[in-house]
């Protein structure tokens, strides 16, 4: 049994005070529901869902996940707060959506209980939040099947990150509410990269994720110096 909780207390709370709003869009989730539509269209070039098992780490309110499963993935969402859990299973009820399930349990806690039981498995905005982001993608790469992918997106840490990101995006724009982001929780590229090899797993590709301030729109391309998305795959057996 893991004795010490991959999770920081603290981002535990700041995002359960906030759980009622997750399906706002226009409230401090705005940028979510925004991006989501890009992120999905993205995985769905690589690797189509329909069909697919998949694992939405840390998942919040259920906003990928129910995007998911609306293309026909049977998708299970895990997040370790109580109350966003609760929105998204109210929200899969009243929009009823098909094949979504929500569970309160560690990424490393579903590893070990289901190894490689998953087609696909996505960690979105979240490997910045937690103490140890290595160990949640070991997890991932668990619980992947062999021949699986498992997609990452996060923030990069850099002096344009802190920038655009935090000073920008927390307290000139407005996007974000202030101390959303932590800059020495940042992660690298370079330091991704270095998890996923240690976890088995390879990278098919990477994305860039900018915001325009003056169109007020998101857009993917192959600018990782902010944000930015990883598409991994775990070698077939």
């Amino acid at each position: 049994m893991q004795t010490t909780l991959n999770a920081d207390p603290a981002e535990l709370a700041k995002f359960s005070e906030l759980a009622h709003r997750w399906w706002d869009t226009e409230s401090e989730f705005k940028p979510l529901h925004q991006i989501n539509p890009l992120r999905l269209a993205w995985i769905q070039t690589l690797v189509p869902l329909a069909g697919k098992t998949m694992v939405d780490v840390g998942c919040g309110g259920g906003i990928l996940a129910d995007s998911a499963a609306r293309q026909g993935a049977k998708v299970l969402g895990i997040d370790l707060s109580t109350k966003a859990l609760k929105v998204a299973q109210l929200h899969a009820l009243e929009a009823e959506t098909p094949n979504v399930t929500y569970r309160e349990v560690s990424a490393e806690a579903l590893a070990a209980e289901a190894p490689g039981s998953m087609d696909v498995v996505t960690c979105m905005e979240m490997l910045e939040h937690v103490p140890n982001p290595a160990s949640v993608v070991e997890a991932c790469a668990r619980m992947v099947k062999p021949g699986g992918w498992v997609f990452f997106s996060t923030l990069n840490r850099n002096p344009m990150s802190f920038i655009q990101a935090i000073v920008g995006a927390e307290y000139v724009l407005n996007l974000l509410p202030k101390g959303t982001h932590e800059y020495a929780k940042m992660i690298r590229p370079s330091e991704l990269a270095h998890y996923c090899r240690e976890a088995g797993l390879e990278i098919q590709a990477t994305k860039g994720l900018s915001y325009n301030p003056l169109t007020r729109r998101y857009s993917m391309n192959n600018n990782t110096q902010v944000n930015y998305l990883f598409a991994t795959r775990k070698p077939a057996a």
